[in-house]
């Protein structure tokens, strides 16, 4: 794909968070007698990928949904390059891009014809909107497929098809809501691929996402809703050191004589009943004690995550 597909912008990270691409105040949303989302504030630099991330109903696709204008907020201020979305979300729809995490493809056109007649929308001349046809498709591996249905497509494919189409109007802000849902391991990584290759464009980016380890290999800057409200907010980096620490261990078949030391130390763990996980934020360091005293049996030693840091700060209880 040329470099006219998607804007490029060199990534200047303080220059970004001069100048936010989304500014987000005292957000709120109501459903009947549902706070949705409570209260939140954050902003969005230019060239920055941020992420929302937070179990099912905590808020992140309400308030990304709102970001986009589908659903208005029941208070507070939402501007995109620095215009109000209750405003001009005419003029702001038409630089933003949106993949959403339903299947909104239309069944009836060819793969090719999918991205030429969205194009169309946005009143780009049929030779410019043949021509970033094209480009889209070779970039993202579709060319071999355009006159394909859509239900002929690989759930990959799919995905990367709906990606492609939220590129078509060279959009300034890139909105993906959830974008590798229910992919295998290969489809999603060459979805992130492609979204590194957007990445390093200078393409703004928000998304949501499910999977950890998609929020840590792409994100600059994320945020955990739960409750519609705002937890923690940082680089991934920064919030594992602070939240779960460079090394982290699970010790099965736990007895008491553990939860006493590290009871005694105030060790911040998790404990699961046959399992306890350790966790050594700031530099403390208690392996050593650990594995000498109580990795008799089973024991692991791995590095923190930034799903270890969900889990603690959102708990491990199932969400209906």
């Amino acid at each position: 794909m040329t470099s006219s597909t998607v804007q490029s912008n060199e990534r200047k990270p303080d220059v970004a968070r001069m100048q936010p691409i989304i500014e987000v105040q005292h957000l709120y949303k109501k459903f009947q007698d549902t706070t949705a989302v409570d209260g939140v504030s954050f902003n969005v630099g230019r060239g920055e990928f941020f992420g929302l991330l937070g179990p099912n109903g905590a808020g992140k696709t309400t308030t990304i949904r709102m970001l986009y204008g589908f659903s208005p907020p029941t208070r507070g201020i939402i501007r995109v390059f620095g215009m109000d979305i209750s405003r001009d979300w005419r003029k702001i729809k038409a630089r933003i891009g949106v993949c959403q995490q339903d299947n909104t493809l239309d069944p009836d056109l060819t793969v090719e014809q999918n991205l030429f007649v969205f194009a169309g929308y946005f009143s780009i001349p049929p030779k410019e909107a043949a021509d970033r046809t094209g480009e889209l498709l070779e970039f993202f591996a579709l060319s071999n497929r355009r006159d394909a249905k859509v239900a002929d497509l690989s759930g990959g494919m799919i995905r990367r098809l709906i990606l492609a189409r939220s590129l078509v109007n060279r959009p300034d802000l890139l909105i993906l809501d959830e974008p590798t849902t229910g992919l295998d391991p290969q489809s999603r990584h060459q979805v992130w691929d492609r979204l590194e290759k957007l990445k390093a464009s200078g393409l703004s980016v928000v998304l949501t996402t499910h999977y950890m380890e998609e929020a840590s290999r792409l994100c600059d800057r994320l945020v955990i809703f739960d409750g519609g409200k705002i937890l923690v907010e940082g680089s991934p980096q920064d919030l594992i050191a602070k939240h779960a620490g460079r090394h982290v261990i699970e010790i099965g078949g736990p007895d008491q004589s553990l939860r006493d030391y590290l009871k005694a130390r105030q060790v911040p763990h998790d404990d699961l009943g046959q399992r306890i996980i350790l966790y050594t934020p700031d530099g403390q360091d208690i392996s050593a004690g650990i594995r000498e005293n109580f990795c008799h049996e089973k024991c692991t030693f791995r590095n923190g995550t930034l799903e270890d840091v969900f889990l603690r700060l959102t708990g491990r209880e199932l969400r209906e």
